[in-house]
């Protein structure tokens, strides 16, 4: 028995009218074989005549227009009644008539607009024919008329149902997509800001202590120096971020990581930041996402202490094994009240975001002997 999934997929890659390119031929070539004479449908019982030249023309009538089914779907559909309509009242009864419900089908399937108005005229005009082939005294009962009609009114549904189908196919890959597309944007604004927000408040806070420090041409040089070091780098880590998203970049990119731990922190240092650093364990062999993530947690969290607690002891531990990696950073209550640049509460929540991504635990907030920690237990192994 085939399974739900399965048959929504194959409903899905389903389109009706592309068999009917092939099909207008075949069914053509197949009413005129001479054993095929008077086997096709028979609507009114009227005794079967031999084919002529208008036999023909009721059967190309019937076939030929499914071929541009795709262009004419209303037009094609008024050919094939007409063709039908030929064929039973002159009681050919040729293999063509199966046309008509693939036809009702076909345009079930692909007309957008006048949908009822195409239905009514297809019913006014089969009982008109209806009318017709009774008054010619075929003895047929209306019962058999009606039910053939509900015959042609289920290959209307079906037409209609791959229509349905087609279209919420549509949707969901339309509302895919947009999700793809918030998601992607979401990520480069999470990027832009772990990358920028670090260097440029490490610019304004040494920008900030260079104007005390007049007095003193050898320690200004120095602030000035660390300043301009600061700012190559936001240009060169922007530069690898332009990089990672153009989809043409190589393989070989560098993407930040704990390993890079060190220098992150001694650019704090260099910003004013005393910053005590510690590393424990052995990374795990494949640590997938779990080393940028840690990377960005320390990355923010020195950022924030830059912001609100310039000066004040921060310490950064990092401990690795097999399978996580843990990250801790605290720093003691506030030891500066200089402005610095505010805070739009992104980077955190967006830290809670990466780690809640690979399953892991995160935390922020004030400690109760005073200052502030951020913690964070990221699984490794997980992929990039």
């Amino acid at each position: 028995m085939i399974s739900l999934r399965r048959l929504a997929g194959l409903r899905r890659g389903f389109d009706i009218t592309a068999w009917y390119l092939p099909l207008g031929p075949l069914l053509l070539a197949a009413s005129l074989v001479p054993a095929f004479h008077s086997h096709g449908t028979q609507l009114g019982g009227l005794p079967p005549r031999p084919f002529d030249t208008l036999a023909v023309l009721a059967i190309a009538l019937e076939c030929l227009p499914l071929t541009v089914f795709r262009r004419w779907p209303v037009a094609c559909l008024a050919l094939v009644s007409l063709g039908f309509a030929i064929d039973q009242l002159r009681g050919y009864h040729s293999l063509a008539g199966t046309a008509l419900p693939f036809a009702l089908a076909a345009v079930g399937s692909r007309l957008e607009r006048h949908r009822r108005a195409t239905a009514l005229g297809f019913s006014a005009a089969y009982a008109v024919l209806a009318l017709a082939l009774y008054r010619l005294g075929s003895g047929e009962s209306p019962g058999e008329f009606v039910l053939f009609y509900l015959a042609l009114v289920l290959a209307w549904g079906i037409g209609g149902w791959l229509r349905s189908a087609r279209a919420a196919e549509a949707e969901r890959r339309r509302r895919v997509a947009q999700e793809t597309r918030t998601a992607e944007r979401t990520r480069i604004a999470r990027e832009l800001h772990d990358v920028v927000t670090h260097h440029v408040t490490a610019m304004v806070v040494q920008a900030e202590a260079a104007r005390y420090l007049t007095a003193a041409p050898d320690r200004l040089d120095q602030t000035l120096t660390a300043v301009t070091d600061t700012g190559r780098r936001a240009i060169s880590d922007l530069r690898h971020l332009l990089d990672l998203l153009n989809p043409d970049h190589g393989t070989g990119t560098r993407t930040p990581s704990a390993g890079r731990l060190r220098t992150l922190v001694e650019q704090t240092r260099e910003a004013g930041q005393p910053v005590e650093f510690t590393e424990e364990g052995t990374p795990a062999p494949t640590t997938g996402s779990a080393d940028l993530v840690a990377y960005r947690v320390v990355q923010e969290a020195l950022t924030n202490a830059l912001k609100y607690a310039h000066g004040s002891r921060t310490a950064v531990r990092v401990q690795h094994t097999e399978k996580e990696i843990t990250v801790e950073v605290s720093t003691d209550a506030s030891a500066s009240r200089t402005a610095s640049p505010g805070g739009s509460g992104r980077g955190l929540a967006g830290l809670r975001e990466r780690v809640d991504v690979l399953g892991g635990d995160f935390s922020a907030g004030p400690r109760t002997e005073g200052g502030f920690l951020v913690r964070a237990r990221i699984p490794a192994g997980n992929p990039s």
